[in-house]
């Protein structure tokens, strides 16, 4: 078939920066990892800087929460995390266990939903990791729907052992299952319907499995209760979770085909994904700009990949990605040649195999890594100190911060806690709360003054709070300091709720009132942007994890 070369090859960038110790490196690493010319990496690497996919930071790349787009479409096309994942979560907190939805991927199994509980010994995988089949739960359940040939593609992989920690980086090493043990496995999974995992990911580890089925008939995923030995036996975690598994099957199903049908017909539960970029080539824009630096066919293949949020056809593909019929078909064929697609008759859906590109590493960043580049460039662009807090009762507290060396900067380290009332954080985070909340905070701060010009007159106060939330951002002038001031703006996660308020602070002799809000509110604004963008990646169908 014709194969789209630079989008070959841009994918197998991003695997290698998707695997364990691979996610920040220098190009010339890059090409001898993959194999590829070290012009043509760099090619590679300035198209995935621009698209967002990689970020440059000093000599390296680094993958970016962008990169999600795929895996974030794919996830909201199989319906599964929305469907399951509630049932999840209730079904975690019932058994006082961690809970873990996988779907079948080749000859392995991948994780789409975790509902983890925290403890000493707790489950580290992540969406995205990849299981091998005979190691794990969901594993027989999935084999026992295996055809001729993905027998023959498992027995192959298991004859070629030295390749395993390609395969499943995120599984440990260990004696490879005897495959008439596997077999034994997939028959009683066939009878029975359910499986176990008794210690063959790694010792003390165990999890029962139960199948739920698509709308076909076929099992789509499986969900399993995952504990330890110090817990429970195989036995008896089986005979606490196993009946309210199967109460709770019928209703999975149940809620994944109602899911699925809202996608087909573009109702409530509908992906937001297609038609996103209806009607334009973003890619022709970016090859006029860029020039031969940018690889056109690698940038039309990703934005290929975001459109597929559940099945689609070559013609609603085209549309929402507005390109011709000929190149976004060279670009899903290229796509089923390296098993992110699948296609039957006309129509076209992405596999769990998206998730390897980068997702698992990812979707587990915590709150001051997603902020932290972007804060970094903040200063660069404004030579100026940048902050972040959230609030914390009538405080707000520290979660990241960037300084700017300077002879003279402002001494504030993350935890640090300041009255919300006098500070430019803390009124925009005043201001994004409901007003019934936003007047009772005010009325308890006890407001009291810190400098000469610190504003502590309730009424006055409550104006500032309601002009920060009409203005967008919040501007404090030598209220909490004499000679500081600062600027801040909100930022909100993916339901538009205000999570955090990002500042920069300077010196007042910097210059009139005007010029400084001229010089810092834009670049302050946009950086907030970029943040949101990434933590809507992040946080797609999970709960954002404040520090």
């Amino acid at each position: 078939m014709d194969v789209v070369g630079p989008l070959e090859r841009g994918l197998a960038v991003l695997r290698v920066m998707s695997a364990p110790g691979g996610h920040r490196m220098r190009p010339s690493e890059l090409a001898r990892a993959t194999g590829l010319a070290r012009s043509t990496v760099d090619r590679v690497v300035a198209t995935l800087v621009h698209l967002g996919h990689l970020r440059e930071i000093d000599r390296e790349v680094e993958l970016a929460p962008p990169l999600m787009e795929p895996g974030n479409a794919y996830l909201a096309g199989c319906g599964i995390p929305d469907a399951l994942g509630p049932v999840a979560e209730r079904l975690a907190d019932e058994f006082d266990e961690s809970v873990s939805v996988a779907a079948p991927d080749g000859d392995g199994v991948r994780f789409v939903t975790q509902i983890t509980r925290r403890r000493t010994m707790s489950l580290a995988f992540r969406i995205g990791d990849l299981l091998p089949a005979e190691r794990c739960a969901p594993g027989p359940i999935f084999a026992a729907e295996w055809d001729e040939a993905a027998r023959a593609a498992w027995r192959a992989r298991r004859a070629s052992p030295e390749r395993f920690p390609e395969h499943f980086p995120a599984v440990p090493a260990r004696p490879a299952v005897e495959a008439e043990e596997f077999d034994r496995r997939v028959a009683h999974a066939a009878a029975d319907g359910w499986a176990a995992d008794d210690q063959l990911i790694e010792p003390g580890l165990i999890a029962v499995a139960v199948p739920v089925r698509g709308p076909s008939g076929h099992t789509a995923c499986a969900v399993s209760v995952v504990s330890h030995t110090s817990r429970h036996t195989v036995a008896s975690l089986a005979e606490a979770t196993l009946p309210r598994l199967r109460e709770e099957a019928s209703a999975m199903e149940a809620a994944l085909a109602r899911v699925l049908a809202e996608r087909a017909s573009g109702g409530p539960g509908a992906a937001a994904g297609a038609g996103a970029g209806a009607g334009a080539d973003p890619a022709r824009t970016a090859k006029r700009e860029l020039g031969p630096e940018f690889l056109q066919s690698l940038a039309r293949g990703l934005t290929v990949l975001c459109a597929l949020d559940g099945t689609r056809s070559l013609s609603e593909v085209a549309e929402s990605t507005g390109l011709a019929r000929a190149t976004a078909r060279r670009a899903l064929l290229t796509l089923e040649h390296l098993g992110y697609v699948e296609h039957a008759g006309r129509d076209f859906r992405p596999l769990p195999r998206v998730l390897e590109l980068g997702y698992a590493h990812l979707s587990s960043l915590g709150f001051a890594e997603i902020v932290q580049p972007h804060m970094a460039d903040l200063v660069r662009r404004t030579h100026e100190s940048a902050s972040m807090a959230v609030l914390d009762g009538d405080d707000i507290r520290y979660v990241a911060r960037v300084p700017a060396y300077k002879i003279m900067s402002v001494d504030i380290t993350v935890g640090t806690r300041l009255p919300a009332y006098a500070t430019s954080m803390g009124r925009v985070l005043l201001a994004g709360l409901p007003h019934t909340q936003r007047a009772a905070r005010l009325a308890g701060a006890g407001p009291r003054p810190i400098t000469g010009r610190t504003v502590t007159d309730p009424v006055e106060l409550a104006k500032i709070v309601e002009g920060a939330a009409e203005q967008g951002h919040a501007f404090v002038d030598e209220e909490l300091e004499e000679g500081l001031r600062s600027l801040a703006v909100p930022v909100r996660d993916g339901a538009g709720q205000v999570v955090a308020a990002l500042n920069v602070a300077t010196h007042a002799a910097r210059g009139p009132v005007e010029e400084t809000l001229a010089a810092l509110l834009p670049p302050l604004t946009e950086t907030a942007s970029r943040i949101e963008a990434d933590l809507r990646a992040v946080t797609r169908g999970r709960r954002l994890r404040l520090p």
